[in-house]
């Protein structure tokens, strides 16, 4: 029984993976006329770590999902739209010290765009993938995205650059599915890829080594990495600043002000979606747009370091040495402050630390490196980030907040995070993300997408699935 579907064409992007594969399994059982649409969108296999054309072997496995589920099976490559859509762009904003999401850029300008109209123009009246996400239509007409119901595949994130007409096209056959479940169908189907292992790395690049990668047009240049001492924040003017602002945004200021996160992991950090804000509404609405601005900053480092010679040895050899700074060590160098983020701790190659090292700032301008040690680092945690007006997205255009609103919405500023409770500001220039708590990691480049309690969720919704995606933006510093 096909329920009238066998009037609708839709095409499944079938990549090779398992999730895409049930998902045109799925389609197939419910009557639609389907059939597979397989992209490529990248040539070099020399920028991934093993060398091997990736596109081909996945090809591969999803030519032969199609034959045994008895669809046709199409072939497009999108490589020249990928390179000029989002690889350029990667380049261009990690050249300027930001860390794009190519995972966003590829839904948002290949899968839901080039794909698309490629697809239409096979004849199909919708588009399907393997995203674990739930798609619904309201009385209004309006397209609404909720995170999937698998909490831990959850991918509604990577979908918070679409509009109301890419969705008008999208469906998303597991997004009611655990990954287990995914796994029992494709076994009992004996799909191919029913053992395949989830992919990894840059969207349709395949896993690389990223500083290798950003080589093909970034050259590198070595510079220093400088270790930042607790001492630097006691005297630094933005740090001081944000201090003394947030306590006069607080509620009560009483019970006291958090500077630091909480966090260790995204498995062990759990967000609380329920919590009241420590900030007060009324505070906030008093408030200049200057005054948020520079809230939202992150603190400049600008350690200076004086050199003195002396002599060492029987022989007395002349040397000269970096004399001791209150605020902060060069502990090593790098080959190009465009080649890390914020928050990352791998590759720095320090040693002499108890507790983990991580970048706190990169400044491209003059190839320096600033680090910290521990999870509690100063340096690691901020509480209100800006996105600008231009950079605004609203998945939902009727939930568009006016200039001077102040919302209540769940957070995340990067894929797996847990929601995190905070008061959206929308300003003439942008829209302000006041967190409960601080958060660890706020990154140039990425994305903070914002979530409301869904009033479809059902009884067997996990509570962090419950929530549905309003809207997104850059995150502007």
């Amino acid at each position: 029984m096909d329920n009238g579907n066998s009037n609708i064409k839709v095409c499944i992007g079938l990549s090779g993976g398992v999730d895409s594969s049930v998902a045109a399994l799925l389609l197939k059982k419910a009557g639609y006329d389907v059939f597979a649409l397989f992209m490529q969108n990248w040539h070099d296999a020399s920028s991934t770590l093993h060398g091997d054309c990736e596109w081909e072997e996945d090809r591969f496995v999803a030519e032969m999902v199609a034959r045994k589920i008895g669809i046709p099976f199409y072939f497009v490559d999108l490589s020249e739209e990928y390179r000029k859509r989002v690889v350029d762009y990667m380049f261009d904003e990690y050249a300027k010290g930001r860390t794009p999401n190519p995972d966003v850029l590829c839904n948002r300008e290949i899968k839901f765009d080039a794909f698309m109209k490629c697809a239409m123009s096979l004849g199909a009246d919708m588009v399907a993938t393997g995203h674990y996400c739930r798609r619904e239509s309201g009385e209004d007409g309006i397209f609404h995205i909720l995170a999937g119901l698998d909490p831990n595949k959850d991918q509604s994130y990577f979908l918070c650059q679409l509009t109301q007409e890419q969705l008008s096209r999208a469906i998303f056959p597991i997004g009611g599915l655990m990954k287990s479940e995914v796994r029992k169908i494709a076994r009992e189907a004996d799909l191919p890829s029913a053992e395949k292992k989830d992919s990894q790395g840059i969207c349709f690049v395949g896993k690389v080594s990223l500083p290798v990668f950003l080589q093909q047009k970034l050259k590198p240049s070595e510079g220093n990495i400088v270790e930042v001492y607790d001492a630097y924040y006691d005297k630094n003017e933005q740090y001081q600043f944000t201090r003394n602002a947030l306590l006069q945004l607080l509620s009560d200021e009483s019970c006291g002000l958090k500077m630091v996160t909480d966090y260790i992991s995204e498995d062990k950090n759990s967000g609380d979606m329920h919590t009241s804000s420590p900030f007060e509404p009324d505070k906030i609405a008093s408030v200049s747009d200057e005054f948020l601005i520079k809230l939202s900053l992150p603190v400049d480092y600008d350690i200076k370091f004086e050199t003195e010679t002396y002599r060492s040895g029987k022989k007395h050899v002349k040397k000269t040495r970096y004399k001791d700074n209150p605020y902060g060590k060069i502990v090593g160098t790098h080959d190009g402050a465009q080649f890390y983020t914020i928050g990352q701790r791998k590759g720095l190659n320090i040693g002499g630390h108890k507790d983990s090292v991580f970048v706190i700032s990169t400044d491209t301008l003059s190839n320096t490196i600033y680090v910290g040690e521990g999870h509690s680092h100063k340096g690691l945690s901020r509480s209100c980030l800006r996105i600008a007006a231009e950079d605004i997205h609203w998945i939902r255009p009727d939930m568009r907040m006016e200039t001077g609103e102040i919302r209540r919405c769940m957070v995340r500023i990067r894929y797996r995070q847990p929601l995190q409770g905070a008061m959206l500001i929308m300003r003439p220039s942008g829209l302000f993300i006041l967190f409960d708590s601080p958060q660890r990691g706020i990154t140039p480049g990425q994305f903070a997408v914002w979530y409301t309690p869904s009033g479809s969720a059902g009884p067997d919704d996990p509570e962090s699935t419950a929530v549905e995606m309003l809207g997104s933006g850059v995150i502007l510093a």
